[in-house]
């Protein structure tokens, strides 16, 4: 007999089965995702609280941000602040006077290098205006015609400025510290190649001393800051910004008819004012790299400082020997490069062009000079010295900076087309008559 299967049909567990209204139903599904939506934020908003922006954990909770950007930034600002208090201690004013009944005319500002062609106004109206009707019996009257920066590079009292600040033989001149105290100064060097001069007050006078850096590691972008002078009225101004450039050479005048030509500069966006030459371009760990001496008068925050490193040598001579210890070869010369040789058909694109200057007795090489004694003649060239070339780049005199008066070295010289290595005895500039 064939058996019919019929489908499994579930048994109640229960003898009495009641059903949900789905009213209720729907309100408790409602709910459910009520609590699930609430829940979750509260959820994320706890991780978000706990996670860094990089998804590690957070060791505290900051509601606010800024409160603890804020910390950082005065942190930051704090040992910079501290490094400019330390620092500004070691600059001072340098105050130029003159006997009243010298200082004719409105009082000028002349102690400035700027870059020539732009129109400088050297007119200082923020300085007391000397009388023009002084009586002849006030010759020890000095009014002030002029004011420049320093600082102190040595424990012994020895201050760094720029020559242009202090080359007036008729002037007076002092400094003016930080604390409003005035002491009268002393000329101990110039330097006959840089814009440079060493000063000391003539008491005894305890000042602090600024660290010197390496301007040869001076890099463009680096973060610098300036101390001085500014406008010859606000003393131990402080300007903030970056190396622009190294390596300059640029040919800046001092607004009254005198030009020099300043080699390697440091080129800087931190504003330089007249009355900042002398004063300190600093590193943020508050050493010295430059010297501050130029700025142009037209482009905007272009400013330029001799490098530390030229002056350390300035400085090491006058303690040391009490005087300026520079080499001197005795030529005059143009330094040459690819646009100077095809303008005047030269055989080479470098070296050292030795000519005469403009006037009579600019010498293209000086009588009983050491180079006069080692033979050489007006357009012969200078390719190199010891084996370093010449060039805009790497000039004459920087590359005898780097010896002493008494060295012999060897040029290289292109002389009536052929070239010659001759030995040269380097002599010592003489001091200049302070």
């Amino acid at each position: 007999m064939s058996e019919t299967h019929t489908p499994h049909q579930p048994r109640s567990t229960h003898a009495h089965e009641q059903s949900i209204p789905l009213s209720t139903l729907r309100g408790l599904i409602t709910l459910v995702l009520i609590f699930g939506l609430v829940g979750g934020g509260m959820a994320g908003a706890l991780v978000t609280t706990y996670l860094q922006a990089d998804g590690s954990l957070a060791i505290g909770r900051d509601e606010d941000l800024s409160p603890r950007l804020a910390k950082v930034v005065t942190i930051e600002d704090s040992a910079l602040i501290d490094m400019v208090e330390q620092a500004s201690q070691s600059v001072v004013s340098i105050i130029i006077e003159k006997p009243a009944q010298q200082a004719t005319g409105p009082s000028i500002f002349p102690f400035d290098f700027n870059i020539p062609g732009f129109n400088f106004t050297p007119e200082f109206p923020s300085q007391p205006q000397p009388q023009t009707d002084v009586p002849t019996t006030a010759e020890d009257t000095y009014v002030q015609v002029g004011a420049g920066s320093g600082f102190v590079v040595s424990e012994n009292g020895l201050i760094l400025t720029n020559r242009h600040v202090v080359n007036d033989k008729e002037a007076r001149y002092s400094i003016l510290t930080k604390d409003g105290e005035k002491y009268e100064i002393e000329i101990l060097g110039i330097d006959p190649v840089n814009d440079l001069a060493v000063v000391k007050t003539k008491d005894s006078v305890q000042l602090p001393a600024l660290e010197l850096g390496s301007s040869d590691s001076a890099r463009i972008g680096q973060t610098v800051l300036a101390i001085g002078n500014s406008l010859g009225e606000f003393s131990n101004t402080v300007t903030k910004g970056v190396i622009s450039g190294i390596n300059r050479r640029v040919t800046a005048s001092d607004g009254t008819g005198g030009a020099e030509t300043l080699e390697a500069v440091i080129q800087t966006d931190a504003a330089i004012n007249p009355g900042n030459s002398g004063g300190p371009l600093l590193n943020v760990a508050g050493q010295v790299i430059g010297v501050n001496t130029a700025v142009s008068q037209q482009g905007q925050s272009i400013g330029f400082a001799i490098p530390i490193n030229d002056a350390i040598r300035l400085i090491d001579g006058i303690e040391q020997h009490g005087r300026v210890i520079r080499p001197y070869l005795g030529v005059r010369y143009i330094l040459i490069d690819k646009q100077f040789q095809q303008l005047n058909s030269l055989a080479v694109d470098h070296g050292a062009l030795i000519r005469r200057g403009d006037q009579a007795e600019q010498l293209a090489v000086i009588p009983g000079g050491p180079a006069d004694k080692a033979g050489l003649e007006e357009n012969d060239i200078i390719l190199e010295i010891n084996g370093q070339i010449i060039s805009e780049e790497n000039s004459l005199v920087r590359v005898l900076a780097k010896y002493n008066p008494g060295d012999v070295v060897r040029a290289k010289v292109l002389k009536d087309g052929e070239e010659k290595t001759i030995s040269i005895t380097l002599g010592e500039f003489e001091q200049e008559t302070l």
